[in-house]
């Protein structure tokens, strides 16, 4: 087992991405912590790992709030010792552009996608410190590099985070611990399909989406997973400040999303 007796935060836990890297670090021998805002799906998906064999506690976790944070990394030090993994993973989406952002979605956004990591990362670093290192993933987007009209702060909170990763992996590098990005093109996700929900007509846009995909597919939450299990694991003991595209190609056909027009 790759990931055996080691500790990992999942933040965002409880559904869509995080619950299957949850699953999958069950899988390979992590003790999980559920860090989730919603706490029927939080402590639903912690459950069923328990009931599978894996150790798991679920926590209420607010990442935009400092103590939320806090009291995250506290109850992972109580229940398990310690913490070796942090997959940065809460994230929300508004779709507006600049103009039509209100200060308040903005702040929103830039709250959970960036401030969380931020601090989530600020609270488990000294733990990680402390057990002679550990593995930092923040989830991204390729939305940091290439884009969709009208989303402007979606966009520029996944771009700071790929700064973020990059400077972490500077700064914490010998410490032993490494800081890296996973970035997915679209995937069926909640959050995915939520935004399609918002089109005129969300069964066109998908198949136009699909029209974009080099391999004829969307993304799964076990391709991101399984590329989050590379970064946790010591398969990946000398790659740090990477980001790394999970999109099928996605990013190098991309040019005209007409389905978001």
């Amino acid at each position: 087992m790759r990931l055996w007796e080691k500790v990992a935060i999942i933040t965002g836990g409880g559904q869509g991405i995080g619950e299957q890297i949850a699953k999958t670090f069950g899988r390979e021998g992590a003790k999980i912590v559920v860090a989730e805002l919603n706490e029927e799906t939080g402590s639903k998906v912690s459950s069923e790992l328990r009931d599978s064999g894996i150790e798991s506690i679920f926590v209420k976790t607010d990442v935009s709030n400092e103590q939320s944070i806090i009291d995250m990394v506290e109850s992972a030090k109580k229940q398990f010792g310690g913490i070796d993994i942090l997959v940065n993973n809460a994230a929300i989406a508004v779709r507006k552009s600049v103009v039509d952002t209100t200060l308040d979605d903005w702040q929103k956004v830039m709250n959970v996608n960036l401030t969380g990591p931020f601090l989530g990362s600020k609270y488990t670093i000294p733990e990680m410190i402390n057990r002679n290192g550990g593995s930092i993933i923040n989830i991204g987007s390729w939305h940091a590099e290439k884009t969709i009209t009208r989303f402007a702060s979606y966009p520029a909170a996944k771009g700071g985070l790929q700064a973020l990763t990059r400077q972490m992996a500077l700064d914490y590098g010998e410490h032993n611990i490494r800081v890296n990005a996973v970035c997915p093109s679209m995937v069926d996700t909640p959050l995915e399909r939520g935004t399609f929900a918002t089109l005129p007509d969300p069964e066109d846009a998908y198949n136009q989406a699909l029209d974009f995909q080099p391999m004829g597919r969307i993304g799964t939450v076990e391709d991101i997973a399984n590329a989050c299990l590379f970064f946790a694991s010591d398969e990946s003991v000398y790659v740090s400040g990477q980001s790394l595209m999970v999109d099928g190609a996605a990013i190098n056909k991309l040019a005209r999303p007409l389905m978001f027009d």
